[in-house]
């Protein structure tokens, strides 16, 4: 009798144990995913980068783009039509990702815009061009000037800015969280810290759909 005793005793320390044990485990878990949830935020938004729509917004779309890429052409008209169809109340930041031979190039005279004001003109008269500057998907530097001549930029100040220090480091940054974020190809758009499930442009509407609703908009 004393010794079924014991062996029940036992069977319910190894029990608690046990409980005790994926009790701390599942914390564990838990608070790892919320460091690597913390970490990725933090890899996905830079104070650096380009932004267009409501600072305030509540849905936030950060774009891995490179303006080589047709696909990043292609998808530019329905991000800001899928902007346009909820005034207000999305947010979309451009992050560097020039993956094309050459395109490093083409992206420090983008960021050079950037600091005089003119990002997204240039932007748009780049994916206009593209067929122009990019031959075999290769990019061409020396031929973006013209397309980039009516947008009243300092072309001295662009040429001078793209190749200095801080310009070098964004681009580093970028590439750096990209590779963080497991970014292999552009675009690639994370909706609220939430990568696409598969790509499309489909999937990232219906990404942006359950943000909205999650932040009890529409």
């Amino acid at each position: 009798m004393k010794q079924k005793s014991i062996f029940t005793i036992a069977a319910v320390l190894l029990i608690a144990a046990f409980i005790v044990g994926a009790f701390f485990y599942k914390n564990q878990k838990t608070e790892q995913a919320a460091r690597l949830a913390a970490q990725n935020q933090v890899a996905l938004v830079r104070a650096h980068s380009p932004t267009f729509g409501n600072a305030d917004a509540p849905v936030h779309i950060v774009e891995f783009l490179d303006p080589a890429c047709g696909t990043c052409r292609d998808f530019y008209p329905l991000v800001k039509n899928l902007m346009a169809a909820h005034p207000g109340k999305i947010q979309v930041s451009v992050r560097y990702a020039p993956f094309h031979p050459g395109s490093d190039q083409v992206v420090k005279v983008m960021e050079a815009a950037h600091k005089q004001g003119k990002f997204q003109q240039t932007l748009e008269a780049l994916f206009a061009s593209q067929a122009v500057w990019v031959q075999n998907h290769t990019a061409q530097v020396d031929l973006i000037w013209s397309p980039l001549g009516s947008l009243g930029l300092d072309m001295d100040r662009i040429k001078s800015d793209m190749n200095s220090p801080e310009i070098a480091r964004t681009i580093e940054q970028d590439l750096a969280d990209a590779k963080t974020m497991n970014v292999t190809m552009t675009p690639e758009f994370f909706v609220n810290g939430k990568p696409l499930p598969s790509f499309g442009f489909e999937q990232l509407q219906t990404l942006v759909d359950e943000a909205l609703v999650n932040t009890n908009t529409k």
